[in-house]
């Protein structure tokens, strides 16, 4: 049949409807956010998909939206950190909840009560004090916590010798920690010796405290993965205390690499190319042989201090008398870089 005109005009219009549709179209999203590479994912809750999506427009809104003032000096103090992508926009997300919160309240609509303990679980090395450090300043400029200071705590500082010792030492600790936040390393450590440890009595005293002290202070465990999954376990009543869990996963080989550079470049020294190729074979040995004890950033930090004092002592053998120049003060050699089995 002849195609006519008023039949070209009924197909250019619904090209132009398909074409609309998929301008119009929402993309899909992924669930996923990738943490400091492509290599290592992790689901941000397994229960709602909505929480991915949260968290990819708590990091979108981190980088496109004018800054704040309050908001400023935090961004700038994370930036320079490696990795940590997933970490960066919930601080955000914490960010856009006070501050939203507070509009809220100026026109007269609940703000809401929320809660702020949180769970850090990650490998030495990966972060987790330094970000403490950071939401203990965020929640005292947004006017949660009075002070935004961070006591840093284990085991030991916590449980006691003998029978009403330990709930003594843990309540002077939150004493202290009150208007700031208490940051307890380990923490899977307080229930390794079962019901009749002490440490249960620091657990209870703790979760006490949180009762007692709400938005007072702040209490964030942190520690291993699978010990901290372990240690919620042991109180049914835990994991609903804290709202907010952090992964903190271990870092790639070529973030190690970047992490020495910068340890290197902010004490004024630089890794010569040699250098960080010997680094890096080093390193991927050293995580295949510690997979379960490797420090991350920390191991990076040990091994450029030690690299330091070998140059030190390399160039006073090479110049008795003299004076090395400007680049050869500032160069770490590949032969300044030795191994200890210790870190």
């Amino acid at each position: 049949m002849p195609t006519t005109a008023k039949d070209g005009d009924a197909r250019m219009l619904g090209n132009a409807v398909q074409e609309e549709q998929k301008k119009n179209a929402r993309p899909s999203r992924q669930i996923n956010v990738v943490l400091r590479s492509q290599e290592t994912s992790l689901s941000v809750s397994a229960a709602s998909p909505a929480a991915g999506e949260a968290a990819e427009a708590a990091q979108a809104a981190s980088k496109t939206s004018p800054v704040p003032e309050t908001y400023a000096e935090i961004q700038k103090e994370m930036e320079p950190m490696v990795g940590l992508d997933h970490v960066k926009s919930l601080i955000f997300e914490i960010y856009a909840l006070l501050h939203i919160a507070k509009m809220r309240s100026e026109v007269g609509l609940q703000a809401g009560s929320h809660v702020y303990h949180m769970i850090f679980k990650g490998n030495p090395g990966t972060g987790k004090t330094s970000i403490a450090r950071i939401v203990a300043r965020l929640l005292n400029k947004m006017g949660v916590l009075s002070k935004g200071h961070l006591i840093e705590v284990e085991r030991a500082d916590l449980v006691g010798e003998y029978i009403g010792h330990t709930a003594n030492k843990t309540r002077d600790l939150v004493k202290k920690a009150m208007g700031g936040v208490l940051f307890v390393d380990e923490a899977y450590s307080l229930a390794r010796g079962g019901e009749k440890d002490f440490g249960k009595e620091a657990i209870d005293t703790l979760v006490k405290a949180m009762e007692d002290h709400k938005n007072q202070f702040v209490l964030i465990l942190a520690g291993y993965p699978l010990e901290i999954d372990d240690f919620l376990m042991t109180n049914p009543g835990l994991p609903s205390r804290f709202p907010i869990q952090i992964d903190f996963p271990d870092y790639t080989v070529d973030q190690l690499i970047q992490i020495s550079e910068l340890m290197a470049k902010e004490r004024d020294y630089s890794l010569l190319p040699q250098a960080v190729f010997k680094l890096r074979q080093h390193l991927v040995e050293e995580r295949a042989s510690s997979l379960f004890s490797f420090s991350n950033a920390r191991y990076v930090r040990n091994v450029i201090e030690r690299a330091i004092r070998y140059q030190a002592v390399r160039l006073l053998g090479q110049y008795p008398g003299g004076v090395p120049g400007r680049q050869e003060l500032m160069s770490i050699r590949p032969e300044d870089l030795k191994w200890d089995k210790s870190n």
